[in-house]
């Protein structure tokens, strides 16, 4: 029964079970100091040099999983002490190097970075150089190679370099959350923070008081995770652990699709503001077109929303692939609807804290959203539910030109073209992960069979168009 991709998420997936485990118990705080001996026993064999330093990294980890360093804003932390095992990276000469008379990665290097041996082979000095790649682009054979730490080349953004120590550092001023560092860190030495502890507590006093129900509000790329069970048995899992309903995003995804229709006809250009990791790096790097990010919230929020207005004293904890989402509900415009965030990582770990095998359970149901709803998790589907959208509005005078957008590098090209008044396209829809929602770093598995998965859950109520899913909320 595979649930993870990589070992990586195993462990971290352990230390989070282990946590929620002695938190439901209220046992946490006396027995936190025991949590790295039990995953690391000293007979263990580890990647470390030894049993202590595994165990002191383990420590780290803990300290994430329980909400991580409250004065850095950012939901993305790097363990120092577990960052030690790649090479420092940067431009280095290869065996391809043919000793040529021509020595044209010396004449434009203009930091005198590149020296040769008595072979006229080029080396480079470290300490010279700059990591500019002048070098690299003049070499005929192409013997000059750039080799990135899987952090830096994980983020498009550039908000990873390396201090001092060759630890990998995070610029907080550029840095989106999406997470693709996380998910990319072959020694997990990048982390996203965690809130589980928070969902716990909501549930446990919601059980002990009786005086507000907590909803779970689950993204529709849940219906491409925990392959090893049924989607009903899902929804069963999450109630058996305390929630009082469980809603689909999707139906905020439909209230998006339908009111962002509109929007985009009334200013005539549009980019989507469903993903906040895309938003975030408009907001950072490209200022200038804030203003054309549509003004409605997120899916998540949107539908949180409005759980909020006509549910009294509910509590609302979304679940999904995002990490970014851990950042946009703190943000003052999402704050009053959204309680709490966790990612379906850290939804198998609350399952299986509590010893709960949802291959057991019965299945439930999620009737809530339409087709178009639910394809928002994989890339192109907002770019299908705007047309539908336009569709359903009667509104046949405007031609949507969508530009959708996989991955924050697609993202990047589009704006970039958009500033310069080029791009072929009336609305960008913005998907910082490759894939979509499917490729978020808090997923539990990154396949190819995610997209059909997801259209083939959106198949499931095809009969509905956006207007029979948001109808039942004006009731």
């Amino acid at each position: 029964m595979r649930k993870f991709d990589t070992k990586v998420q195993y462990l971290k997936y352990k230390v989070l079970r282990e946590v929620a485990r002695l938190a439901w118990n209220d046992k946490l705080l006396e027995n936190i100091l025991s949590i790295p001996q039990k995953i690391v026993p000293g007979n263990t064999s580890t990647m470390r040099c030894c049993v202590y330093k595994e165990r002191a990294i383990l420590g780290d980890r803990v300290k994430l999983a329980m909400g991580g360093d409250k004065d850095n804003p950012n939901i993305i932390e790097v363990i120092e002490t577990a960052c030690d095992e790649c090479p420092i990276g940067g431009y280095e000469v290869t065996n391809s190097c043919r000793g040529c008379l021509a020595h044209r990665c010396e004449d434009v290097c203009h930091k005198d970075a590149i020296y040769f041996d008595h072979n006229h082979v080029a080396h480079i000095d470290k300490s010279k150089c700059v990591n500019c790649g002048a070098c690299a682009k003049v070499c005929p054979y192409t013997a000059i190679v750039n080799h990135k730490r899987p952090c830096e080349n994980a983020c498009k953004i550039k908000a990873i370099s390396m201090n001092e120590d060759k630890a990998a550092v995070i610029d907080n001023k550029k840095c989106n959350s999406c997470g693709a560092c996380v998910y990319q860190c072959p020694f997990g030495a990048i982390m996203d923070k965690s809130y589980i502890l928070d969902v716990i507590d909501v549930i446990k006093k919601s059980e002990q008081n009786k005086n507000y129900k907590v909803f779970a509000v689950v993204a529709p790329s849940i219906s491409s995770q925990f392959t090893y069970a049924k989607l009903g048995q899902v929804i069963t899992g999450l109630k058996e652990l305390g929630f009082h309903t469980v809603v689909e995003a999707a139906l905020g995804a439909d209230m998006v699709a339908f009111a962002e229709s509109t929007e985009l006809v009334e200013k005539g250009f549009l980019t989507s503001s469903c993903c906040p990791a895309f938003v975030t790096y408009v907001e950072n790097s490209f200022p200038d077109l804030l203003p054309m990010v549509s003004h409605n919230l997120s899916p998540m929020a949107t539908i949180a929303k409005y759980l909020k207005e006509t549910e009294e004293d509910c509590k609302v904890v979304f679940i999904g692939p995002c990490t970014a989402k851990k950042a946009e509900f703190q943000k003052e415009s999402v704050k009053p609807f959204v309680d709490v965030v966790i990612t379906f990582e850290e939804l198998q770990a609350l399952f299986d804290s509590k010893d709960l095998d949802i291959t057991t359970l019965p299945e439930d149901v999620l009737d809530n959203a339409s087709y178009f709803g639910r394809i928002f998790a994989r890339s192109g589907g907002l770019s299908d539910a705007m047309a539908q959208g336009l569709k359903e509005h009667n509104i046949d005078n405007f031609e949507l030109n969508a530009v959708p957008c996989d991955g924050i590098e697609a993202c990047r090209v589009a704006l970039i073209k958009k500033r310069k008044n080029v791009l072929d396209g009336n609305f960008i829809e913005g998907m910082a992960c490759v894939g979509g929602c499917i490729g978020g770093a808090g997923c539990l598995t990154h396949g190819k069979k995610d997209k059909a998965e997801v259209d083939e859950y959106g198949m499931e109520a095809y009969e509905k168009n956006i207007s029979d899913a948001i109808s039942v909320l004006r009731t």
